[in-house]
């Protein structure tokens, strides 16, 4: 299932086996569409999908939360530095936008500006999206990690409205809870 354009902004999902238990909800793969690139693995089975059904849902409730000072700063630098801050071993020493290491990390998490990773294998290709609430609008910058560095080709960023950002993911959510009831469900 497919919600949005692949080409601007999409959530593309299947479920191959569902559980009853929603904390695995189902067997499938989820991917995100960002400005015509896809960040995710697209492969039936890749991981179970209560984690990123539950991230999608998380964004929805956070509607207007996801700020930082820093979210108009080019793209690549902000993938750069999220990377950096996340993975590279700086000693806490590194300054990110005027913030120190840590107010930049703990800035990343408690305003939920992470989506992707979800804690969950859907992303394992070195994936990343990160999202941003920006007056009515919305950011994504979308970027793969295939080593310890930013992919300078694979950034990409995207502006939305904020009622056609969080209407899609609503509609995701709403078509996928409606697909995982209809089908049998396994132990």
């Amino acid at each position: 299932m497919t919600v949005g354009d692949t080409s601007t902004f999409a959530i593309e999902s299947e479920i191959t086996r569902t559980f009853e238990k929603p904390s695995w909800r189902g067997l499938g793969f989820f991917v995100i569409h960002v400005a015509g690139q896809s960040y995710g693995i697209k492969s039936p089975g890749q991981s179970m999908l209560a984690c990123s059904f539950d991230e999608v849902g998380t964004r929805i409730t956070g509607r207007g939360t996801h700020q930082a000072p820093f979210a108009e700063a080019a793209a690549i630098d902000i993938a750069n530095a999220y990377t950096s801050a996340i993975y590279l071993d700086n000693n806490g020493n590194e300054t990110y936008f005027g913030l120190s290491e840590s107010q930049f990390t703990k800035m990343l998490y408690s305003n939920s500006l992470v989506w992707a990773p979800d804690a969950d294998e859907a992303f394992d290709d070195g994936s990343y999206v990160l999202q941003f609430d920006v007056g009515d609008r919305v950011r994504l910058i979308a970027f793969k990690r295939p080593d310890s560095l930013v992919d300078p080709a694979s950034v990409r960023e995207l502006w939305l409205s904020s009622d056609t950002f969080y209407g899609a993911l609503r509609d995701w959510r709403d078509t996928f809870m409606a697909e995982w009831k209809s089908l049998p469900k396994h132990d």
